[in-house]
């Protein structure tokens, strides 16, 4: 029985309550609330089933549990049977309680859930229709509180910032925001701009930030609000990469359109002006108001192409493009050539809606094309006529003369001694030079002939016409016009000029031939003194090629060792005795035999083979002596250094490395110098002889008296001997004169503490005549021949090179 005090209480409980009997499941008390909401009478709950009014697996198996004596609570929604049929949802706690009796009864508590249901499907509704917004946005979002912990986020957020899979399942907010410091390109700047809005919660931003994948992403942070205050922040991405490049392609069409040198005109359909740039401002010369609604077509002209506004409107509707060259005439009147290309702006449908023309100034490439064309044909440095043009005008004489028969004439001139302006006065003044020479060949020719500029100090004239008579007249009026005295900046001094002639078509029937054959008749010229003119002859062409052929065959020899050094005794004049020898070169040609020196020293001298020989004597004269010193025989060896060989810059050096190489003390070396060495470059000549003195190397001045000795630069030498001229010693009984000259050099030569040596003395009264003169040595056939070096070492140990006259 439950008392009355119970029921009572249950009826003021706002909850349902049911006290049912584990026993039999049945229901012994239930209060007002409990029937109220399974809609029944408080009558009919009581000895009701709890089976029959529940609803749910759950409550069978709890109340079918009890049985066994258990105490078991249960708490958990479930639902219970009404009236009609119907089910409400509610949530029960039921637990074990004890009556008054001690009877065992379960209080079961119920409240309606029904309502908090319904609000919770509805959230979930409204949380599934959020989600489902956030991922259908184009946007990336993100959403945090105040402290900027994360609450939510789309899947696009995740995609623009590349964030890692395994952080979102990590949930760990800091990962995240480091990881997102770690994408931008300005970490600090990013770290800043978060601060300041981690700081001002109603604070509303946009910025953009560039991440490090070079995506770019503007940042809309705004305020999230609830009655009108912060509870968090909505951060807005946008991704607006293709956006920003978009407007950075319009920017730059822009200042291209306002910076192109190129004039732009863009029309409507009907080519009426509607703007311009600069440029085309410039090229009119008027202001793109001025230009705004006239048709653009009026404003040029085609001089070539009178109908070409006809075929600009054809090819315009044909295939939207028309390119081709147009006229501007200014107001002054001056034309101006133009590259136009004209083009058609269409919309999706294929209708026009703007053309655009773009002008390129043609006048600067019209020039070039004028100057490329003068460079072509003309030398740069003195305006004459090039090679090319002479090639075209001399064909076309070749043409003219194989109808007409007519000749003409090919000169070639060289200035001469021209490279010693240049090398003294530089290359400035030498073109100055050039301008000037140009001038004046200018000068001695006719309108119909070709004056040509081949390159450095070299000419090609074509005379129009000419027979070797007109070739001769006009070779002597050039030579008398370069030989006139030259005045530039101040300095005045005189040229001289060699020039070969050849004749067509008997000396060549081609440009080439006829160049190639007046070059060789220069070179004749050349060799002869300078300062004239020489027609081509064939057997020049022989010589030439002799001269080649033996060059050729000296380096081949110097390889194959046919060249040998025989030497000739000096003798002193007045005892006899052998003081020193001279080493003289022999080719011992494999054909010819003991060639002398005579028949190939000019031709190597010419092509420069003598430096190479003129090395090889200095080592072996200087290997023969040490040889003879180590035979107890010491004999000074003489050695002629070429001016070619002099110039060289390691002739010093060369000369102490063989010394040392050999063991030869220097004294026993005497190099025989020319005076052409001396004078060519004084100052140079000083310096290298004072080096060669340095070491001990005895020198020597040869064929002295035969050039151009200044005293000056005589006595500035550090020289120890002079050897008088053998075409002084030859006539020195018959010739007064000459006898006058030789006392003069001895008697010279001993006031500047120089020994004195006779060449070519072959006699024994000019042996005699140099005794009382007072020379020093002689050498010559009068003594001995120069001999091989066997022979002239065996001799030394024998005592035998003495002379007895």
């Amino acid at each position: 029985m439950i008392p009355r005090d119970w029921t009572a209480f249950m009826d003021h409980l706002l909850e349902a309550i049911w006290l049912v009997d584990p026993a039999t499941q049945r229901v012994v008390a239930a209060n007002t609330a409990a029937a109220r909401l399974q809609q029944l009478d408080s009558d009919e709950l009581v000895d009701a089933s709890v089976l029959e009014l529940s609803a749910s697996p759950e409550d069978l198996l709890f109340w079918q549990g009890l049985r066994s004596g258990e105490r078991l609570t249960l708490h958990s929604e479930t639902l219970l049977r009404r009236r009609d049929g119907s089910t409400v949802r509610v949530l029960r706690h039921a637990t074990p309680v004890q009556s008054p009796d001690g009877q065992l009864l379960y209080l079961v508590a119920m409240q309606d859930h029904t309502l908090q249901h319904q609000t919770e499907q509805k959230l979930e509704e409204l949380l599934a229709e959020l989600r489902a917004t956030l991922e259908s946005t184009a946007d990336g979002i993100l959403v945090c509180d105040l402290d900027g912990r994360i609450r939510a986020f789309n899947r696009l957020f995740t995609q623009l910032w590349g964030i890692p899979e395994n952080l979102l399942i990590q949930k760990d907010d800091s990962s995240i925001y480091t990881w997102l410091a770690s994408q931008v390109t300005e970490a600090i700047d990013y770290q800043r701009k978060i601060g300041e809005l981690l700081r001002a919660p109603m604070l509303e931003a946009t910025d953009v930030l560039i991440l490090q994948t070079g995506r770019v992403i503007e940042r809309i942070s705004k305020p999230q609000l609830a009655r009108g205050r912060p509870i968090g922040r909505v951060y807005v991405f946008r991704d607006i990469t293709e956006r920003t490049a978009a407007e950075a392609q319009l920017k730059l069409a822009a200042k291209v359109f306002e910076s192109s040198l190129d004039a732009i005109f863009i029309t409507d359909p009907a080519f009426g002006i509607l703007t311009c740039n600069p440029a085309a401002e410039q090229l009119t010369h008027a202001r793109a108001d001025q230009l705004r609604g006239r048709p653009a077509p009026d404003l040029f002209h085609s001089p070539s192409h009178p109908r070409w506004q006809q075929d600009l409107n054809e090819r315009l509707q044909h295939s939207g493009f028309w390119e081709g060259e147009i006229w501007y005439r200014r107001s002054d009147q001056s034309a101006v050539a133009l590259q136009a290309s004209w083009v058609v702006l269409k919309d999706p449908h294929g209708h026009p809606l703007n053309t655009i023309l773009f002008v390129k100034d043609l006048s600067e490439k019209l020039a070039a094309q004028q100057r490329i064309e003068q460079l072509a044909y003309t030398d740069a440095l003195t305006g004459l006529p090039n090679r090319l043009m002479l090639t075209e005008r001399v064909n076309h004489a070749i043409r003219v003369a194989e109808r007409n028969g007519q000749g003409f004439a090919v000169l070639f001139l060289d200035l001469d001694r021209f490279k010693s302006i240049n090398d003294s006065l530089g290359h400035l003044f030498g073109d100055m030079v050039l301008i000037e020479i140009a001038s004046r060949l200018k000068q001695c020719l006719r309108q119909t002939d070709t004056l040509c500029r081949l390159g450095g100090d070299e000419f090609v004239i074509h005379l129009h016409d000419a027979d070797e008579s007109g070739a001769e007249i006009t070779a002597q009026r050039i030579i008398d016009a370069v030989i006139r005295p030259v005045e530039i900046e101040g300095m005045s001094f005189n040229l001289s000029c060699s020039v070969g002639i050849a004749m067509y078509p008997s000396d060549g029937e081609t440009l080439d031939e006829l160049i190639q054959h007046a070059d060789t008749a220069m070179y004749q010229v050349k060799d002869r003194g300078k300062g004239h003119y020489r027609f081509y002859r064939p057997q020049m062409n022989a010589d030439l090629l002799s001269r080649i052929q033996l060059d050729h065959a000296m380096r081949e020899g110097l390889e194959r060792h046919e060249f040998v050094l025989h030497y000739q005794p000096r003798v002193c004049v007045r005892s006899g005795e052998l003081r020193a020898c001279e080493a003289l070169v022999r080719w011992n040609h494999p054909d010819k035999g003991l060639v002398l020196p005579g028949m190939f020293i000019t031709v190597a001298e010419e092509t420069g083979f003598i430096v190479k020989l003129g090395q090889w004597v200095l080592e072996e004269g200087i290997r023969q002596a040490a040889a003879w010193l180590r035979q107890g025989t010491p004999c000074q060896v003489a050695v002629n250094v070429s001016a070619l060989q002099f110039q060289q810059a390691g002739l010093v050096d060369g000369v102490a490395q063989a010394l040392r190489t050999h063991g030869l003390p220097a004294h026993l070396l005497e190099l025989e110098l020319t005076e052409s060495i001396l004078i060519r470059d004084a100052e140079e000549a000083l310096a290298r002889l004072q080096a060669l003195a340095d070491l001990g190397v005895h020198l020597s001045l040869d064929d002295f008296g035969t050039g151009y000795s200044s005293l000056t630069y005589l006595k500035r030498f550090p020289l120890h001997t002079l050897k008088i001229d053998r075409t002084f010693i030859a006539s020195l009984q018959e010739d007064e004169a000459d006898a006058a000259i030789v006392s003069a050099i001895i008697q010279m030569g001993h006031a500047m503490h120089m020994q004195v040596v006779a060449e070519g003395v072959e006699r024994v009264d000019q042996h005699q005549r140099l005794r009382a003169l007072g020379c020093d040595h002689f050498q010559g056939f009068l003594f001995s021949h120069a001999v091989p070096a066997d022979t002239f070492g065996q001799a030394l140990q024998r005592g035998e090179l003495h002379y007895k006259g």
